[in-house]
């Protein structure tokens, strides 16, 4: 154990393989190496993959109000705003992110305009990063596409909040295929390593100061009138 305390931290790693359990998941060896560093620390972890459970398509909370039959969704919503920290995993393909992160992340932006008790977007005091697997090019743009997803729905992003593997353009070995030299990637454990770290360390000054400073980003009250010295400037 270090000489942190990151036991009040909850984090969430949602895995948005292709592959439905017990099928063998790439993306789900590096979410193993951040979890377990986290677990190693205190952090209470749940890892959920996606493609597993009945999480409708579209942008609405609960679904099943828009048509649907049967949605899970909103039962991984409230694991979302318990956690922390939200990892998005996910694998390439066609140099993109998986149809699963992009449904993921649609079903999350639709409570992003919901409000906290203290007027802020539901998500502010909480932190997110990206773990991107393949066997193509792609990673630094499916990381960018998550992490840009996160901040802008209110998530806090750390420095080097992304890690990935990918082996050598075109068909060939997967992260844990044999002979990949994926595990053993000296690039990725130290990047996944440091993710991780930057996640806790920034999810445990949040939970310490109490969330992002709740003034000048309230959306209840500018709705009230509240301008936190915003002015039109005056053009002549």
């Amino acid at each position: 154990m270090s000489d942190y305390d990151f036991s009040r931290l909850r984090a969430l790693f949602v895995n948005c393989t292709l592959k439905r359990s017990p099928e063998q998941s790439n993306t789900q060896g590096l979410v193993d190496i951040s979890a377990s560093i986290m677990r190693k620390q205190g952090v209470e972890v749940e890892v959920i993959r996606a493609v597993d459970r009945d999480i409708a398509t579209g942008v609405y909370p609960d679904m099943t109000q828009h048509g649907w039959q049967s949605d899970e969704w909103p039962s991984i919503q409230a694991k979302v705003m318990a956690a922390n920290i939200l990892v998005i995993a996910g694998p390439i393909w066609l140099g993109d992110n998986s149809s699963i992160t992009k449904k993921v992340i649609e079903r999350l932006y639709a409570s992003s305009g919901e409000v906290n008790d203290r007027g802020q977007w539901n998500y502010y005091g909480r932190v997110g990063g990206a773990l991107i697997t393949g066997n193509e090019d792609g990673i630094k743009h499916c990381a960018m596409d998550i992490l840009y997803s996160l901040q802008h729905i209110g998530y806090t992003i750390p420095p080097q909040a992304d890690a990935g593997w990918i082996g050598e353009a075109g068909p060939g070995p997967s992260y844990l295929d044999e002979g990949s030299g994926g595990p053993d990637n000296e690039f990725t454990n130290r990047n996944t390593t440091f993710m991780t770290w930057n996640l806790m360390h920034l999810a445990h000054l949040l939970d310490q100061s109490g969330g992002i400073p709740a003034f000048g980003n309230q959306r209840t009250e500018w709705d009230a009138g509240a301008r936190f010295d915003f002015e039109n400037p005056e053009y002549r």
